[in-house]
């Protein structure tokens, strides 16, 4: 496929409660209004962010279950992180669940000691690529957009995709290391933050973008407004740029 739709939600949640999240989630998404190839949910979805193990599921829990569910329903790949525990530690998770049922996984790398985040889970320590539909795609989660290594295109992805839960306070920074990380990696970026108040009192803006490889803004939406943004890229005009300023390395398939 040259051309990918994207549909990237960004969503207010209530903190801690799984059963109404998903049941909003699915309605705000029948908002969709033409066949969508990837949709980004921000980082856990199901229970807003949370440095709790009340909050935890098994791996391939039951919100996993609801993705395979939207998967299917809309022929779309789908993606966003949640807190699990598997053999025995706890992860961030960032799962990708296609409609074919194949599911992919990346645990986030920089976990938020601001928050406390190290103190229950565990970083991960895998680069992850997937591949689906022609594209290639890579994973990172919220904090991880502060460390461009981890982010680093070795010519082996052309969308990057970020679950976030990032506050108004910061908001700036994470608007400007979106482009940043579009810019200097040539990639297109999918990125879904949360809008609303948290528990704690925290505020969310949301700035969900979808980013082309020179950081220029595909879709986007306004502050505070919760909805649907898509996006359909093209791998046509992300060669034509790396073409014309080639600053990546060839991968082995180039």
């Amino acid at each position: 496929m040259d051309e990918l739709v994207i549909a990237v939600a960004q969503l207010r949640m209530v903190d801690g409660d799984v059963a109404t999240n998903l049941a909003h989630y699915t309605d705000v998404l029948t908002e969709l209004s033409q066949p969508t190839d990837l949709i980004l949910l921000p980082e856990m979805f199901p229970t807003g962010y949370q440095i709790r193990t009340s909050i935890l599921e098994p791996h391939l829990g039951s919100s996993v279950a609801w993705m395979h569910n939207l998967a299917a329903r809309y022929d779309a790949m789908v993606g966003g992180t949640i807190g699990v525990t598997d053999a025995g530690k706890n992860y961030n998770r960032f799962y990708l669940v296609e409609p074919t049922g194949n599911v992919s996984y990346y645990d986030k790398q920089h976990l938020f000691a601001m928050a406390g985040e190290e103190k229950i889970f565990t970083a991960g320590n895998r680069r992850i690529v997937v591949n689906f539909r022609g594209w290639r795609i890579a994973l990172q989660t919220c904090f991880d957009l502060r460390f461009p290594e981890s982010a680093r295109n070795c010519g082996d992805y052309d969308l990057l995709l970020y679950a976030a839960s990032w506050p108004a306070v910061r908001d700036y920074a994470w608007r400007s290391l979106l482009v940043a990380r579009a810019i200097e990696n040539q990639t297109y970026i999918a990125a879904a933050n949360r809008v609303g108040d948290d528990a704690k009192g925290h505020a969310y803006v949301g700035h969900s973008c979808i980013l082309d490889a020179e950081g220029k803004a595909c879709s986007e939406l306004p502050d505070v407004a919760e909805g649907i943004l898509t996006a359909r890229i093209s791998k046509k005009h992300l060669a034509i740029l790396r073409t014309s300023f080639p600053v990546l390395p060839k991968s082995a398939d180039q």
